[in-house]
């Protein structure tokens, strides 16, 4: 078989093959959506964890494998459907053949609507086989755009976090990477324009003229080369342009009906923070799971504590180290490793901001003596003596611990709150992080 594509040998090949594609079309799908639903949960995990733990770049890369597994997901099973009534279609058309409106011997009004609207049993299972081959062709050309995305992203992650951060401010390379991070966003407004009002910008004489460089880097960047035909086979045909454009409301419908939830009570919510009134399953760890609940703000053990002692985990964020080192200024690093950082060191210099390995342990026991002595644990009123440690749970997400002594506390409903001070009009004054109700009963 010569794989010249002027060839009418090949011609034919391709013809052969189109005819009989609704097979591959439906193995393929098949394999898909098995392997779709076993990458589905994962991939929310992974997701939910990254937010968890604040890690901008994975929640970025694992949001949008999420969102790719659900929209090919619905369109490869919206795609077997109606597969499924196409050959049950034709399994009909097999027994009876074609409609007989005589035979119906409908009044005039319906006969005439059913007859226009109708037309032919044949046009039915065309426009069927025009459906399902689309949307077939239109799920992986979507994977594709996501493909496009996270490239985009990458590229801009990959500016801020080696261009931008990793120089000085207003020097060469953190200006080059400023502008370059302005060309890739308002770049790729630019290109969602273009592809919303199907290649508007290429039409203009003046605008495709500066639109082209733009075009050409960014159809580097989303590996264009990979799938440029197909999405101007979709443009060029009217069929395809009316089925991109009602791609856009449809998903705005399955983005809507995904946020719904119904409310079972006017007072209480369940997204609701720990409080006097309420208890949050995130700050109790015999109630975290490993794929949707985590921690949040602090923790403790259960809601019903039987030890004489209560542990306390208080979880570290960004946030809270900033406000840590706006309150202890000595803590500020020669250089904030926070980040996406490479492990890769060319220069042979080190990449330890304290340059010491004394300075660093100094300053990490400062860092935790500077929680200590800002944050407080009050038990209901009374102000309890807490000596916090850095370490991790049993995610491995990092924090602060301690160990409370419950023994002057008596048994019953009570209220641990966490708090940490703040400086307003001159005085200094303790907010309220989170507030964490339980009950004591010594075994």
């Amino acid at each position: 078989m010569s794989n010249d594509y002027r060839d009418p040998s090949f011609k034919s090949w391709l013809d052969k093959l189109q005819q009989e594609s609704w097979q591959l079309e439906l193995i393929i799908s098949g394999f898909a959506i098995y392997g779709l639903l076993q990458a589905f949960e994962p991939a929310q995990v992974e997701m939910n964890r990254a937010f968890y733990n604040q890690e901008f770049f994975n929640m970025i890369i694992y949001g949008i494998g999420f969102i790719a597994c659900s929209v090919l997901l619905i369109n490869l099973i919206f795609h077997v459907l109606l597969r499924g009534v196409w050959i049950g279609a034709l399994g009909l058309r097999y027994v009876s053949g074609e409609i007989d409106f005589d035979k119906l011997n409908y009044h005039k009004f319906f006969d005439k609507f059913l007859r226009n609207r109708i037309v032919s049993f044949d046009r039915f299972i065309a426009r069927l086989e025009k459906y399902c081959s689309v949307i077939f062709g239109i799920c992986f050309l979507i994977i594709f755009y996501f493909i496009g995305i996270v490239m985009i992203l990458l590229a801009l992650v990959a500016t801020a976090t080696f261009l931008i951060s990793a120089n000085e401010e207003g020097s060469f390379l953190n200006v080059l990477g400023i502008i370059i991070v302005l060309f890739l966003v308002f770049g790729s407004l630019i290109m969602l324009l273009d592809f919303l009002t199907l290649g508007w910008f290429k039409k203009k004489k003046y605008l495709a003229i500066v639109y082209y460089p733009i075009y050409r880097v960014f159809s580097f960047l989303m590996l264009s080369f990979m799938y440029r035909p197909m999405v101007y086979n979709f443009l060029d045909d009217r069929f395809g342009k009316r089925l991109l454009w009602a791609l856009v409301p449809i998903y705005a419908v399955i983005i809507f009906l995904a946020t719904l939830e119904n409310r079972e009570s006017n007072f209480i919510n369940i997204e609701r923070t720990s409080g006097p009134s309420f208890a949050d399953q995130r700050n109790y760890e015999s109630m975290l799971t490993d794929r949707t609940v985590f921690a949040r703000i602090a923790t403790i053990p259960a809601k019903v504590i039987t030890d004489p002692f209560l542990k306390v985990f208080v979880v570290h964020t960004e946030n809270v180290e900033n406000y840590l080192i706006r309150w202890n200024e000595g803590l500020e690093p020669d250089e904030d490793l926070r980040g996406l950082k490479s492990q890769i060191n060319l220069t042979g210099n080190t990449l330890n901001p304290f340059r010491s390995a004394r300075r660093r342990d100094s300053l990490r026991r400062e860092f935790v003596n500077t929680f200590n002595t800002t944050y407080r644990l009050r038990i209901d009123t009374t102000i309890v003596q807490a000596q916090f440690v850095a370490t991790t749970n049993q995610r491995k997400k990092l924090g602060f611990e301690s160990y409370v002594s419950l023994d002057s506390i008596p048994e019953g409903k009570h209220v641990l709150y966490i708090e940490r001070p703040s400086v307003q009009k001159g005085d200094t004054v303790y907010s309220r992080r989170v507030s964490i109700p339980f009950w004591y009963y010594n075994d």
